[in-house]
């Protein structure tokens, strides 16, 4: 239900709403910190410090609940309060069946407060009073929940309460800081054009400008600097939110799993979090069904029943890595290539490489699985995956080993604000290499550009490397004065190209303007940035530029 509000809003209308968004984000932070501990409680029942966790943020959750008028929230959260009393007081265990009652405690809030921001008098929903009744009738009848099936996950970490913490925070709304670097970014532009027009100067006063721009530009670097890194998050929380999934979807599938976690507190933009959210649930949720096997069977390999998936984060060469490994059975190259011929994507007389092989999980429709279950079967987690990845300008690896598990790799930016890049000419054209890609930089020699074609093959201290002539792939004029050109050595996934062009500007920082939706989608370009002079410059889009290249080699 929503309100009308006629004409302008006063300040008591003002303050509301902002006292309505701090509850609801504090909420959903207590929420999340008790679905971690139950969990880690199901798989540790003596734990009573994640029960006082549980416990401190369902009271924090009913108290101000109460005081905000969302009477439906205050009595779940009561009625959660009455069961971990219960569990305190050893009358019930915490056993599956009690965690999995909590859990949809915990899911029926999160429903009732997305249900809109006028919950009071609302009528009461299917969702808020079945988890409401049992758990009332589970406080009340303890001896009958304490024979339902022990636990299915476990989980090493451990849990801290958020009232421990001692650091001074304020919560930010993310478009503020948005629109922060976005401004940083214009000026950063701004100061660009001013720069260059201070070096073309060339007299006495604009040299002693110039110096004083370049002790302005230092603060101001410092200041980008520190909004960038208000910008940044750790990894963690979101990881943690994943022992849910994996619980959730072990009791789905009658298997044991416990999920490890390694470089939670690994920082990355807090714009890329919404983007890595999404594949790694859908990894977590596939190496469960399609990597870990059912306790029998694991037990027969000699394996420890209950399977390991592990979440891990590091940072490499301006980027971050994120792996999803299980010590499940691996994939199944015989099933993916039968399938293969199947839709058409491989001859059986002419087999796809490993690695083009492996890459098939992530083509739209694919799928292994023999029937459709909750948790997998229609082909579309995992094309989800690599569409989701390479929306925020990353990339998505799988490697697999049989009889030993398997491992998603997903590499994606720090920021996707702002980066550095080396600036190249095209044609009169200027373009921006992401410099994290760029290896070096050599001539092209003429013997070597023989045919003068749109690609070819060089010699790199004795690595034959091919090359893409970046004036032919963009559908570029040739430049009035043709002078020598350079090759700029490139690097993705391991592998090494060359981009050939007319011209080395050298590195830069740029702000990275994304396209519009009429312009997303062009072939080899990633997004655009303006330059000190003010014109625009396209931000090139190096996995792409480097399957062209590969497919050019393969084709010679």
């Amino acid at each position: 239900m929503t309100t009308e509000i006629e004409g302008p809003m006063d300040a008591t209308d003002i303050e509301s709403e902002l006292l309505l968004r701090t509850f609801l984000g504090e909420t959903d932070d207590q929420l999340t910190e008790m679905e971690q501990a139950l969990v880690v409680l199901e798989g540790n029942p003596g734990d009573g410090e994640a029960l006082e966790v549980i416990f401190r943020a369902a009271h924090t959750i009913k108290g101000n609940g109460a005081s905000m008028g969302f009477a439906s929230v205050a009595e779940l959260a009561h009625g959660i309060e009455d069961l971990l009393d219960r569990l305190r007081t050893h009358a019930l265990e915490p056993t599956g069946g009690v965690v999995t009652l909590l859990l949809r405690a915990v899911d029926a809030i999160r429903l009732t407060m997305g249900a809109g921001a006028d919950l009071e008098g609302a009528e009461p929903q299917r969702h808020h009073i079945e988890p409401r009744e049992e758990m009332a009738r589970a406080a009340g009848a303890a001896s009958s929940t304490a024979s339902v099936a022990g636990p299915l996950l476990e989980d090493g970490g451990q849990v801290a309460s958020a009232q421990g913490k001692d650091a001074r925070t304020l919560r930010v709304d993310l478009d503020r800081l948005n629109r922060m670097l976005n401004l940083s970014g214009e000026i950063a532009v701004a100061r660009g054009r001013f720069l260059k027009l201070l070096e073309e100067e060339g007299t006495e006063r604009s040299r002693m400008l110039l110096e004083a721009h370049r002790e302005a530009d230092r603060s101001f670097m410092d200041l980008q600097e520190e909004i960038l890194r208000s910008r940044m998050v750790p990894l963690g929380p979101t990881f943690r939110q994943q022992i849910r999934t994996l619980r959730d979807a072990a009791r789905a599938a009658g298997k044991l799993a416990r999920l490890e976690i390694e470089g939670g507190d690994v920082e990355v933009d807090a714009t890329l979090v919404e983007g890595i959210r999404g594949p790694i649930t859908h990894m977590i949720r596939n190496a469960l069904d399609h990597g870990i096997e059912s306790p029998q069977v694991r037990a027969e390999r000699g394996k420890d029943p209950r399977g390991r998936v592990t979440l891990r984060a590091r940072h490499d060469a301006g980027t971050v890595v994120i792996e999803v490994t299980d010590d499940g059975s691996g994939l199944d190259r015989e099933g993916i290539a039968r399938r293969a011929v199947e839709l058409g994507l491989m001859s059986s007389s002419r087999p796809l490489a490993d690695s083009e092989l492996l890459h098939l999980v992530f083509t739209p429709g694919f799928s292994t699985a023999d029937s459709v279950t909750e948790l997998s079967g229609r082909g579309i987690g995992m094309d989800v995956v690599r569409r989701n990845v390479e929306a925020i300008r990353g990339t998505v690896d799988v490697e697999t080993a049989p009889g030993t598990g398997t491992t998603f790799t997903i590499r994606v930016p720090l920021t996707v604000a702002i980066i550095q890049g080396f600036l190249v000419g095209v044609s009169d054209e200027t373009h921006v290499i992401p410099l994290e890609a760029v290896l070096e930089c050599v001539d092209l020699a003429r013997e070597t550009d023989e045919t003068g074609g749109a690609t070819g093959v060089f010699n790199l201290r004795g690595e034959a490397v091919p090359y893409l002539r970046l004036r032919d792939a963009l559908g570029l004029p040739a430049p009035a004065v043709q002078g020598r050109e350079s090759l700029v050595v490139i690097s993705h996934k391991g592998r090494r190209a060359a981009l050939a062009v007319d011209a080395l500007l050298g590195e830069s920082q740029v702000v990275v303007k994304p396209f519009c939706h009429l312009l997303q989608g062009l072939p080899g370009v990633a997004g655009s940035t303006i330059l000190g002079s003010g014109r625009v410059a396209l931000i090139l889009d190096v996995p792409a530029l480097m399957k062209s290249a590969k497919e050019a080699d393969a084709h010679a």
